[in-house]
């Protein structure tokens, strides 16, 4: 609505401008065509009078005024304009001048031997009027037309609003009945159509994400079970047959169980922090931690991921290789494009490749372990911007692709 009030505003004031400007026009006009048709009847006589031949119309005397050499010689000037007109009669030129609601015009006439000036009178009233008329009209007309778009904007706005309205009270349902629950208008015919279609994608997203953490919780707390279950039950025979519990088995079941929940721990506090950076060799060393295990890492090589992040990624990976080779495992890096190629690899039988799809599912393995190494370092993969990928090449072979830090100008 204030768009069209401006819009109408400057329509007004410009039609306005214009027809002040014609009205002008047509008064001036007006005015020489009757000082020439009076110049036409303006001559000299033999004894040297200058005369109106052919007026003898009243009426044209109070409009029409004829001076040579400064005297009246046609016309009845009113009083309130002696003034006005004689100033005009004495001028050298044709002039024009306003005098209440009435336009003078003066006008020279062509006589050999005196100075006659022909001024006539137009009456601006009409004028006038019709442009009071014509701006109050424009200014009704201009008012209707801000009510009728106030009113097409209000109901444009409220039906286009309304869905926008239905759609937040069926979302707001939804999460609590029907969390499931798409909009699915279909293909989009409009920008809402495009909005709840990208919601529809983003719900699906999140409700993929929610599914996969649940699925995960579920079979991680499974997993983790088995241990604890190990624990009781020798526990139990200890208390049944009178015998101390094996030292051995408690060692070993609490030593996967404090790694499983060292690497869950690790993965839940991995967060992504554009400025973080870490040098992979020393990175991969720390991750090793004294273990047998070869590094070709050249020095220098930075990545955009926070250390501790990339230690609780390369540290799953190396001891599942630790676990599943022969007698070698090693590790390399490579830059690739914006990138950094860092392969884990060992000497052990790999991955099974109709199963290499599945290695980073929880519970999937392929040994002692409780499957929970590669889904973890899959989601610290995810959370920090790298990739992860398993390949089944004849060895155990994991390659992990993490953002190369950008490179610091120099300090001057």
């Amino acid at each position: 609505m204030l768009i069209a009030t401006a819009v109408v505003a400057i329509l007004v004031v410009v039609s306005h401008v214009l027809l002040s400007r014609v009205t002008d026009a047509d008064a001036h006009k007006l005015a020489r065509t009757r000082a020439e048709a009076v110049a036409a009847n303006v001559t000299a006589t033999a004894g040297g009078r200058v005369v109106l031949t052919e007026n003898g119309s009243e009426a044209l005397d109070e409009v029409v005024w004829v001076y040579a050499d400064g005297r009246l010689v046609d016309g009845n000037v009113p009083t309130r304009m002696i003034g006005p007109v004689e100033a005009l009669a004495g001028s050298e030129r044709a002039q024009t001048a306003t005098v209440d609601r009435y336009l003078l015009y003066a006008q020279q006439i062509p006589i050999d031997g005196h100075h006659v000036m022909a001024i006539v009178r137009v009456d601006l009233t009409p004028y006038e009027t019709s442009e009071q008329h014509s701006l109050t009209l424009s200014l009704i007309l201009g008012g209707l037309a801000i009510l009728f778009a106030g009113a097409v904007a209000h109901l444009v706005v409220r039906r286009a609003l309304r869905i926008v309205h239905e759609m937040a009270a069926l979302a707001d349902d939804w999460g609590h009945r029907e969390p499931g629950r798409r909009f699915d208008l279909g293909v989009p015919r409009d920008e809402f159509g495009e909005l709840a279609q990208t919601l529809d994608h983003l719900l699906a997203r999140v409700d993929s994400a929610l599914a996969d953490e649940r699925r995960l919780t579920d079979e991680i707390a499974h997993e983790l079970r088995t241990p604890l279950t190990v624990l009781r039950a020798e526990a139990q025979m200890a208390q049944l047959y009178g015998e101390p519990v094996a030292p051995a088995v408690v060692l070993a079941e609490v030593d996967r169980l404090n790694s499983a929940i060292t690497t869950l721990l690790g993965a839940a506090r991995a967060r992504i922090d554009a400025g973080n950076r870490c040098d992979l060799r020393a990175v991969a060393l720390k991750a090793i931690a004294g273990r047998a295990v070869e590094v070709d890492c050249p020095a220098g090589v930075e990545v955009a991921v926070a250390g501790d992040v990339a230690v609780s990624l390369l540290s799953p990976l190396l001891e599942n290789g630790l676990r599943h080779a022969r007698s070698r495992v090693w590790i390399t890096a490579r830059p690739q494009g914006g990138d950094v190629v860092v392969d884990v690899r060992d000497d052990g039988p790999g991955f099974d490749p109709g199963e290499v799809d599945r290695v980073f599912e929880a519970g999937v393995t392929g040994g002692a372990g409780y499957g929970l190494g590669l889904p973890v370092v899959r989601r610290i993969a995810a959370s920090a911007g790298a990739e992860v990928r398993a390949w089944a090449d004849g060895h155990g072979h994991v390659q992990v692709t993490l953002p190369a830090a950008q490179a610091t100008a120099p300090a001057t």
